[in-house]
């Protein structure tokens, strides 16, 4: 078995911007179309935005209101669209591929399975409670591991040189 080489916070923070950006913006985009401006309320979020900018204490005394079935439609989607780059990339969200690094089983270094897949991102709101505690391990941990790898029985690694070809 070939060595391991664990991918770290700061470069596994750059692929989950990249995937924001070339994932989670275009679905979100798309929805907030679908659901003809009722997933959130947008001018709300650019009043707010505005006066925040301003440095005005209120600026988030009012949230923008939000449509929970739009915002379930959109997790899902995310979900899906995850796992469809995880099997075709090989454990790697585009975001993942283009920083060179993947997601695969803890023990045994191989695919992530189905169950892996859902597991791990329902771990992400567990690691985003309390802090971003889940996540902050990924930088004190010796296996690089966060509490939604540990949850999914996986870690995160760089892909070897002839996976990138």
């Amino acid at each position: 078995m070939q060595d391991v080489r664990y991918a770290g916070f700061w470069i596994r923070t750059l692929a989950s911007f990249l995937d924001t950006l070339f994932l989670a913006l275009p679905i979100g985009i798309v929805i907030y179309f679908l659901s003809d401006g009722q997933w959130f309320d947008l001018s709300q979020f650019q009043y707010n935005l505005q006066m925040a900018l301003s440095a005005n204490p209120n600026a988030l005394k009012t949230q923008p209101q939000t449509s929970l079935k739009w915002e379930l439609l959109f997790e899902f989607s995310i979900l899906l669209a995850t796992m469809i780059f995880w099997k075709k990339f090989k454990g790697a969200t585009p975001g993942k591929k283009f920083v060179g690094i993947k997601v695969v089983d803890a023990l045994h270094h191989e695919d992530i399975s189905n169950r892996q897949a859902i597991t791990r991102s329902l771990g992400y709101i567990i690691s985003t409670g309390i802090l971003l505690i889940g996540f902050l391990m990924v930088g004190i941990r010796q296996d690089k591991r966060g509490l939604h790898d540990l949850l999914a029985g996986t870690i995160v690694v760089y892909e070897s040189s002839s996976e990138r070809t």
